[in-house]
């Protein structure tokens, strides 16, 4: 259905092809996993499926991709929207419409489908993705999670043979990301859709794939095989085949399930032994506190009477659903919203009143479009204007940046990074100002596991030094791996608020896949084990 033959692609002004050597298949029917570190060329083998690349993106394209015998070259995007649907990082560029509902008509009115068709599949589209609730929301109310379901959906209902979909599960609660899963893998099981996708996250997804696609380094030939194969030597896998690597097991554990039935010796050897887990010094002065907040958004009421103190030090991880209110909640602390009731304090000045300069001082938020903080023209001019913004010595914000992304050079245009680049930039000048609080929102989407290990080092160096940060996450890895405590909010509410272990332990959709192999233990990450059996 999908073949590459042959493919590499070069953009304008770039020294080095972005990919070279590409040459696979991917068979009708069947759903194939490209993986590989950040910045490798996923989105770009991606693109060039959808015609995207080089139609959109300028550069050349040598070589040949055909999909459903079309080649990609000499078919514009427009040519091949029949055959190909297709979903990018950023679901905000994907939206053409409104509301839920018109976006997930559009694509069928464009391909002229008859109304009581396009009734109908939006209606099967709202009940697969549990879409039902929010079919006459403005799109722009939406949480970035339910935006993603909303782009899925949007290019389900046209039922093309193709899905291309680059990280689609990277904004979305572990329930709804295996929901989403779960409508994909039965698109290709029942109807035969053919599924290429991109994705981190790969203890979400790697039990789904027929074959995985690996792009192991920039500009080197795809490595191409099963999924327990391609985890066997790959730079990148989840943590349920670290521990597998860890202990020895042959073959390599894709799942929870595959690794709990090996993991009886390896929990007898750890049976009288306990994890050591970092723990914030007590302190007396909160460098944020919120009391009984309420903030009404277009009608909704997106928190209610929340009470949340954060200490120096401190690292919180806000979790909960999709919509559950934790972008909210950090926006509250940086004056981006103003509360319906109740009161917000950061460093004793109340964020929406604020000057944005006594403000930046305080706090800092790295939002979940990174391109919101991103202006200049290149990397090196972002991290001056950084530096002069936040009155540092020349030269700080390229020292973080190149902490969290070795190689990237000071000319490359911000818009030319992959989503996980762009959020590390971000991050960099965000840091820059060294705020005594530090908010992130999303923080690993886009990041392979090695730069997510960067951004742990880099955080947890923060807190050690006295700072405090709040994380709002769906990503359970990352949780386990370095919050202190876990706030659970639903429906904009507080209904956990405990150390991690505690929290993350008793809930079966936020445990992290170490816990989940090794209970009834309450292991959290691998790391934890490895130095434990040291």
């Amino acid at each position: 259905m999908i073949r590459f033959e042959d493919v590499s692609v070069t953009y304008d002004g770039a020294p080095r092809p972005a990919v070279q050597d590409v040459d696979f298949a991917v068979p009708e029917g069947e759903l194939v996993l490209l993986v590989g570190p950040s910045g490798v060329g996923k989105s770009t083998v991606l693109g060039a499926v959808s015609g995207l690349v080089p139609h959109f993106t300028g550069g050349t394209l040598r070589g040949r991709v055909t999909v459903a015998g079309r080649d990609t070259r000499t078919h514009a995007p427009r040519e091949l929207a029949d055959v190909v649907g297709t979903v990018g990082q950023d679901p905000l560029s994907h939206f053409v419409t409104d509301t839920v509902e018109d976006e997930l008509a559009y694509g069928m009115e464009s391909l002229g489908l008859a109304p009581e068709v396009m009734r109908r599949r939006v209606e099967e589209t709202l009940d697969l993705l549990g879409l039902t609730d929010l079919r006459d929301r403005p799109i722009a109310t939406l949480s970035g999670g339910q935006r993603q379901r909303v782009a899925i959906g949007s290019v389900l209902t046209p039922h093309p043979r193709v899905l291309v979909l680059d990280e689609p599960t990277s904004a979305l609660d572990p329930a709804a990301a295996e929901e989403v899963l779960a409508v994909l893998q039965r698109l290709v099981h029942d109807l035969g859709t053919t599924v290429l996708l991109a994705e981190h996250r790969l203890e979400r997804v790697i039990q789904y794939a027929d074959q995985v696609v690996l792009l192991p380094a920039p500009g080197a030939a795809p490595v191409v095989g099963t999924p327990a194969e391609i985890m066997a030597v790959s730079p990148v896998f989840p943590p349920v085949v670290d521990l597998g690597r860890l202990a020895g097991w042959t073959p390599l554990p894709l799942t929870v399930r595959d690794a709990r039935r090996r993991a009886g010796e390896l929990r007898e050897r750890l049976t009288d032994r306990e994890p050591t887990r970092g723990t914030p010094a007590p302190t007396a002065a909160p460098v944020a506190e919120v009391h009984a907040l309420g903030v009404r958004r277009a009608g909704v009421d997106a928190l209610r009477h929340l009470d949340l103190a954060v200490v120096p030090g401190e690292t919180i991880a806000l979790m909960g659903r999709n919509g559950a209110g934790k972008s909210t909640l950090l926006n509250s602390l940086v004056g981006l919203v103003t509360p319906t009731s109740g009161t917000v304090r950061v460093g004793g000045l109340a964020p929406h009143r604020a000057a944005p300069r006594d403000l930046v001082r305080r706090a800092g938020l790295v939002p979940q479009e990174p391109r919101d903080l991103l202006y200049a023209d290149t990397v090196a001019s972002e991290c001056t204007a950084a530096d002069a913004d936040a009155g540092a010595e020349a030269g700080t914000c390229r020292a973080l940046v190149s902490g969290l992304l070795p190689g990237v050079a000071d000319d490359v245009h911000p818009r030319d990074l992959s989503e996980g680049q762009r959020l590390a930039l971000a991050l960099a000048i965000v840091l820059t100002a060294r705020p005594p609080l530090l908010l992130l929102d999303e923080p690993t989407r886009g990041l392979d596991y090695a730069a997510k290990s960067r951004l742990v080092t880099v955080v947890r160096g923060l807190a050690a030094e006295g700072h405090a940060v709040v994380l709002a996450t769906h990503d359970v890895e990352l949780a386990a791996e370095l919050a202190h405590r876990v706030v659970l909010l639903a429906d904009g509410e507080v209904i956990a608020d405990g150390p991690t272990a505690e929290v993350v332990v008793a809930s079966p959709s936020f445990a992290p896949q170490t816990t989940k192999v090794l209970a009834p233990q309450r292991w959290l990450t691998v790391a934890e084990v490895r130095a434990a059996l040291a």
